[in-house]
């Protein structure tokens, strides 16, 4: 498709960076930007069955303990953001934490990530992947005994650092 330099792009806000005028996608340029010290912070979980949960907390899931494997998985997840995320730029990690947390209440496995880095550009896409691949770790270690989990709310609660400033989502 091609687009003229007036033309808007049908459901497409005329503000995004990964377009160029002719709508193709692009990898924006960072080169000029000052490096400063950046973090996101990203939530999700895994829902699941109250039983699925409890073998989960017994440490009773054949594939061995769901919480560290998980949670390794989402680690390397977000060291390789740039290689699953086709415009990501790769960015030094200054650190990558993923904690998971067993909400008995909800039945589900809350999972945060959070990403930091000194860099040009922000790592919400790298505590983004965290989260996802840790849920997709808790959900392939489960999956024999609960194969109706759900992966859901998978989101962006803050970052800091960067042009746009300090965002709060929660």
């Amino acid at each position: 498709m091609t687009i003229s330099s007036d033309q808007q792009i049908p459901g497409v806000s005329p503000a995004l960076t990964h377009l160029d005028e002719q709508g193709r996608a692009k990898m924006v340029d960072v080169g000029w930007k000052p490096v400063t010290d950046r973090e996101a912070v990203a939530r999700g979980h895994v829902q699941m069955l109250p039983e699925t949960l409890r073998l989960i907390m017994e440490g009773q899931v054949k594939k061995g303990d769901v919480f560290t494997i998980a949670q390794l998985a989402g680690i390397m997840g977000a060291k390789r953001t740039s290689e699953l995320i086709p415009l990501c730029h790769p960015l030094p990690l200054n650190k990558v934490d993923v904690e998971l947390e067993a909400d008995e209440a909800n039945c589900r496995v809350n999972i945060t990530a959070t990403a930091s880095t000194s860099g040009k550009t922000g790592v919400e896409m790298e505590a983004l992947t965290a989260v996802s691949i840790a849920a997709l770790s808790v959900y392939d270690m489960c999956k024999a005994v609960d194969r109706g989990m759900q992966i859901g709310s998978v989101r962006l609660a803050s970052k800091r650092g960067g042009q746009s400033g300090d965002i709060d989502l929660e």
